[in-house]
């Protein structure tokens, strides 16, 4: 087991990475040099989302990704190798797999393998490195299927004992130095949706922006599914963001806050039984929901839609006009599935 990087050569994070998505950039912007965790149910999204964040440090970066796949399948870890080729990022990514076939000893390392990658990478080539684990959880399974076969008495709802130390082990080396940044995006599944579980609870004490995926924005074709009231980042400060980000970003959340309070109502009596201003409210609400949804690059030959992506200052100016009302004419077709309202999507 390879110790951190010394402290003295270490630096704090404390910028905001891009990645063109639009939801993420807003609402829980990714700190450069930070650890992101991915959270949610199965089939939600948390691998395509890995997927476009390879695709955006390559484009917007020019920067290189280590991918560990731990306990997943063997289809899904052949399927992303393809896709990663057909989107044209592989010859700047490297993959290590630990898949759900191999014993748990290797599943356990899989990721501490991956890892040395990446600080064999943030030390020699100077560029922007993207550490990617799908999925985190699985490494703590494998860990407790090792505490097992040890023999060692199992602790709270049957995890291993030493559960605790052994995340802090894999995340206490994620870390930006002098000569370089390593920022971690780590899709994590959680147990029966439940946010408290112990494993879940040990990797969300790492991390410095959380992504949660919500089954209900996705059944709604809400795609990405994020949960813009759930999910959140450290950065999401004045001092650090600026006074217009701030603002726009939490604009943006009580338009939205207001909305799913008043779902409910709707559902009964209709939008037409709210006050005037609940009514507005509510309309620009749907359409910043409906904004805030992306086609990607990595699925367009899926969906058939081509993928972009948005750079900050454009999301901002549009959020600004959702708000303002200057988009009130325009239906929520208008506004679903696609880059800049302006058109000027990279």
């Amino acid at each position: 087991m390879a110790p951190p990087a010394p402290l003295h050569s270490t630096k704090a994070a404390s910028e905001v990475l891009e990645t063109g998505i639009k939801v993420i950039d807003l609402l829980c912007p990714f700190i450069r040099g930070g650890k992101t965790g991915l959270f949610g149910g199965a089939g939600v999204g948390k691998t395509v989302l890995i997927m476009e964040f390879m695709h955006a440090v390559e484009k917007l970066h020019q920067g290189v990704s280590v991918f560990a796949g731990v306990g997943e399948r063997i289809r899904e870890g052949h399927e992303l190798w393809r896709e990663m080729q057909n989107a044209g990022v592989m010859a700047h990514a490297l993959m290590v797999f630990g898949q759900m076939d191999e014993s748990p000893g290797v599943r356990f390392r899989a990721g501490m393998a991956a890892l040395t990658y990446a600080e064999y990478l943030r030390d020699t080539t100077g560029k922007e490195v993207l550490f990617l684990m799908d999925n985190a959880y699985r490494f703590v399974q494998a860990g407790s299927e090792i505490s097992g076969l040890l023999g060692r008495m199992p602790a709270t709802v049957g995890y291993q004992p030493t559960l605790i130390s052994e995340v802090g082990e894999l995340e206490e080396r994620i870390m930006s130095t002098i000569n370089g940044d390593i920022t971690a995006v780590q899709a994590v599944y959680v147990p029966a949706d439940d946010m408290t579980d112990p494993a879940v609870s040990a990797i969300l004490n790492h991390l410095d922006t959380r992504v949660i995926l919500s089954r209900a924005q996705a059944a709604k074709g809400i795609y990405p599914a994020v949960d813009p009231l759930r999910s959140s980042s450290k950065l999401m400060d004045r001092r650090v963001l600026g006074d217009r980000h701030y603002s726009v970003a939490e604009k943006v959340r009580e338009h939205l806050a207001r909305y799913r309070e008043l779902e409910d109502i709707i559902a009964m009596l209709g939008v037409e039984e709210l006050s005037a201003s609940d009514r507005q409210i509510v309309l620009r609400a749907r359409k910043l929901e409906r904004y805030l949804t992306q086609p990607f690059y990595v699925v367009a030959e899926h969906t058939g839609l081509a993928g972009v992506s948005v750079i900050l200052e454009e999301t901002l100016r549009d959020c600004e006009a959702f708000i303002g009302g200057a988009y009130d004419d325009r239906s929520e077709e208008q506004c679903y599935m696609r880059g800049s309202m302006q058109g000027t999507e990279r």
